[in-house]
């Protein structure tokens, strides 16, 4: 079992003008002391009761006692999702199965579902991160927090439900769907917060809309915003139209679920990284080397205090770059994930992602902020046309205007040309959790 230090959320504090934890309060020093105590703890817990991390280790030629500081850590093998649905369901936990007290696991749309398990501590210390995590965005006890993301096997909903309890709030756990009735239940609860993806958030202020109910009278004065990348420009148009602040909140399944970084509200410049819990490292995709702070490129987490399934050096696909802290200076900050690593079109030689086509779609009058990539192949070459939306009342000069306008932004600055469609509004589909933006039509072409 890995040793801990003191519980990451039981002792609030102040820090400057906010509430934090005591970790929040730690010097450089002391973390990283914290770090290599928890790292060597884990690596040794990982070693010991994982035989896919024995054996791993051991074709490396490294043991946990090789790990004397958070450098050494590059020598260790990194574990990648193909890992955990070869060892489907429990190959991966650290625990016998009667020390843990939930399960939680990927879709599997895509093959075999990638399952997590969680002991009692590790959903104490889950909860307390994301108690953490909701103040850092501006959370207080007593708030009422509307969690619009999905219960179940996905571990945003419970994930969220439980770091709001921990941090004092009334939850409303509305969960996903049931759109008109979300737009009911905000009005009539008037919660401060609200936590969902960013284009389920659309979803609802087009019902709002719908429903005659101006955005901006709402009772919201935050929006927690996470489980698929979203850009500056899709947080300017939900912070104006609804009159709140949204602010980013990072995790993933394998690692832990919401809550391994959180960006704050009164600096909106990165996500903070709880590295009392988790270690972060940015790699060249190609090549795995570890990079510098300030390079982009794939995020690397290892868990520093997980029980049931430790994970070591574990590949997001996520990519971004490592900054120093500034609002909460003990951490440091990820940039706002910019893309997937699996995300990326190769179109005609040039790599694109679709947050970049977001960003042009996001700053053109006429077009609505739901859109999708369609790729098909045409003879030996693949072709991408934009689907975009146009917002009522759009004129067919309108729909003309907004076309040419995307084309030309992605030729200009992507490089590549693309095809763009806009077509009528609500005619793409509306996401109720992660929205799919690829539709590949190649293989069937």
């Amino acid at each position: 079992m890995p040793e801990t230090a003191t519980d990451s959320g039981a002792n609030l504090g102040t820090c400057g003008t906010d509430w934090c934890d005591d970790a929040e309060r730690l010097s450089t020093d002391a973390l990283h002391t914290l770090q290599v105590t928890r790292l060597r703890a884990t690596l040794r817990h990982a070693y010991e009761h994982v035989p896919f991390y024995r054996e791993a280790f051991d074709r490396a030629g490294v043991r946990p006692e090789d790990c004397r500081s958070t450098a050494d850590l590059a020598r260790f093998p990194f574990t990648v999702k193909d890992d955990l649905r070869a060892h489907y369901p429990f190959g991966m936990f650290a625990v016998p199965k009667e020390r843990v007290r939930r399960l939680h696991a990927s879709s599997g749309t895509t093959g075999r579902p990638t399952v997590v398990g969680y002991t009692e501590r590790d959903l104490s210390d889950w909860a307390d991160l994301v108690a953490r995590s909701i103040r850092a965005a501006g959370g207080r006890p007593g708030h009422t927090v509307h969690i619009a993301y999905g219960y179940g096997l996905f571990t945003g909903g419970l994930g969220a439900h439980y770091g709001a309890e921990r941090l004092g709030c009334t939850v409303v756990p509305a969960s996903s769907g049931m759109t008109s009735r979300q737009v009911r239940l905000i009005q009539d609860f008037r919660p401060e917060i609200i936590m969902v993806t960013p284009s389920y958030m659309l979803t609802l202020l087009d019902e709002f809309e719908r429903q005659g109910v101006d955005p901006r009278s709402t009772s919201l004065k935050v929006g927690i915003f996470g489980a698929e990348p979203w850009t500056q420009e899709m947080r300017r148009e939900i912070e104006e139209r609804f009159a709140i602040d949204a602010v980013d909140i990072y995790g993933l399944s394998e690692v832990m679920g919401p809550g391994v970084a959180q960006e704050c509200v009164e600096t909106k410049d990165g996500l903070h990284i709880w590295e009392d819990h988790f270690y972060p490292e940015v790699v060249d995709p190609i090549t795995g080397e570890v990079l510098p702070d300030g390079e982009h490129g794939e995020l690397v987490l290892t868990s520093l205090t997980k029980e049931a399934m430790p994970v070591i050096r574990y590949r997001t696909r996520d990519l971004t770059r490592l900054l120093p802290g500034t609002a909460r200076p003990a951490f440091r900050r990820m940039e706002k994930v910019t893309g997937r690593s699996d995300d990326m079109i190769i179109l005609r030689g040039v790599n694109l992602f679709p947050a970049q086509i977001e960003e042009i779609v996001l700053r053109t009058p006429g077009v609505a902020p739901h859109f999708q990539l369609r790729l098909t192949r045409e003879g030996r070459l693949d072709e991408l046309t934009v689907r975009a939306e146009a917002r009522p009342g759009a004129t067919a000069d309108d729909r003309t205007a907004a076309a040419d306008r995307i084309a030309r932004g992605v030729k200009d600055g992507i490089g590549v040309t693309v095809a763009v469609e806009i077509v009528d509004p609500e005619t793409l589909e509306r996401s109720v959790g992660k929205f799919k933006r690829i539709v590949d039509a190649r293989r069937s072409g």
